[in-house]
């Protein structure tokens, strides 16, 4: 198992790989978190609410002991839901596209554009080309309401692919996780939640 607190296993949270070793990179991750990414300052959302914190995944999962932590993670969820390409909006998602590559899962990595390009090969969805039977999982770094995850897992099931869950590194407790899982009908995992990262946060 890689989460006990956020999804029990009959929604499908990962069993590939030894327990014991998951669980170890489950807790780097969550150190990585609180020492790199947890800022503690007023700042604006992405949803567009005011908050005075951030989670900025980035900071810890685009370092070695954040990257091969959450690579082993991704990986095994990828075998867990069977998928078969793991992907989302850019830019949260690419980094955890590739550590989903570097983690050894046997899956294509590709990145959701905002807008399709309007040169070249006009694409929404960057990487190699996804195919009819391509399972997809969709990652995300922070959830707040779910809003970007949403408009990346609408768009990767209108160019005809099947969604197997969305996993994100960081679930901020603010509704995203339910209004995602009844968008994408699969269902939705976070390695790590606000209270674990930020317990003593002042909205608690």
């Amino acid at each position: 198992m890689i989460d006990d607190h956020s999804t029990p296993p009959s929604s499908g949270a990962a069993v590939a790989g030894d327990a014991q070793t998951l669980d170890q990179a489950r807790e780097r991750l969550l150190a990585e978190l609180r020492t790199h990414a947890l800022v503690l300052e007023s700042v604006v959302l992405t949803s567009g609410q005011t908050s005075s914190y951030l989670i900025d995944a980035k900071r810890a999962i685009l370092r070695p002991a954040g990257f091969a932590a959450l690579g082993q993670l991704v990986a095994a969820q990828a075998e867990a839901w069977e998928a078969t390409a793991v992907g989302g909006m850019t830019m949260g998602a690419d980094p955890i596209a590739c550590a989903a590559l570097a983690g050894g899962a046997d899956v294509k990595a590709f990145f959701v554009r905002k807008e399709a390009k309007q040169h070249g090969l006009a694409r929404r969805i960057e990487g190699p080309a996804l195919e009819s039977g391509d399972r997809c999982l969709i990652v995300e770094d922070v959830v707040t309401t779910g809003g970007s995850t949403i408009r990346a897992l609408e768009a990767v099931r209108e160019a005809g692919h099947t969604i197997c869950g969305v996993l994100a590194i960081c679930d901020r407790l603010a509704g995203g996780a339910a209004e995602i899982e009844r968008a994408a009908g699969a269902p939705f995992h976070a390695l790590s939640t606000i209270d674990e990262v930020y317990p003593d946060r002042p909205d608690r």
